[in-house]
């Protein structure tokens, strides 16, 4: 399905938000990506799974993507369209599926998933009781900081990796920084990210008795 882009607008350094056409009857569930590939001959055979970050009702849909400058590949290329430009898109599918309120553990642009959950909750009124652990290397890496912010409150909380901040914790996500940041290991646990940090979250997760039923991870 093709879809024309109407906006893109760096929201980080490394960031954009691409807004598109909506195409007519497409639907979605908060958490779901789809396959996209730029509508180009030497592009077309280049799929890559993004997550829709706008809400389902959105007569447009949004995706957030983060450019990776060292691999010269789709996401490089994704950030030189500009509006009036094509994209095209497949069905909905997989990626987090929300099971009820819990704790997101996000690395980086893992966040994404997130953004379209905790968007469709707030819009609800049923985003209390969920809390947002976010980590990145530095704070301008901080994808959408001040709307999470203002939807979670105290239960957003960042760390960085490679920078001092007074405003956020320093370190990376390991078992002492979730023991102190999360009351209950009973709960559900939603966790996104690069294949290591969802590996080794897993694991710090499962040693502090978290059960892998509710463990929920990209599909």
């Amino acid at each position: 399905m093709k879809c024309k882009i109407f906006m893109t607008e760096f929201i980080t350094h490394d960031v954009k938000s691409f807004i598109v056409e909506k195409p007519k009857g497409y639907s979605f569930i908060p958490g779901q990506a789809t396959e996209v590939n730029i509508d180009d001959d030497k592009w077309r055979d280049e799929k890559r799974p993004f997550t829709f970050t706008s809400m389902v009702e959105d007569e447009v849909l949004q995706f957030i993507v983060k450019k990776y400058p060292e691999h010269e590949g789709v996401t490089d290329r994704m950030h030189e369209l500009k509006s009036g430009d094509t994209i095209e898109i497949g069905d909905a599918w997989g990626a987090i599926k929300y099971k009820g309120k819990g704790i997101f553990i996000a690395g980086g642009a893992g966040v994404t998933p997130f953004v379209a959950i905790l968007r469709d909750l707030k819009a609800k009124g049923e985003i209390d009781g969920n809390k947002l652990i976010f980590s990145n290397k530095e704070e301008r890496d901080i994808i959408l900081e001040k709307e999470l912010k203002d939807m979670l409150g105290d239960d957003f909380i960042t760390t960085l990796t490679q920078e001092k901040s007074t405003k956020h914790h320093m370190g990376r996500i390991d078992e002492s920084f979730l023991k102190n940041n999360v009351k209950d290991f009973s709960q559900n646990f939603y966790v996104c990210g690069p294949p290591k940090f969802i590996e080794s979250i897993t694991q710090i997760l499962k040693n502090l008795g978290a059960e892998p039923d509710f463990v929920v991870i990209e599909e």
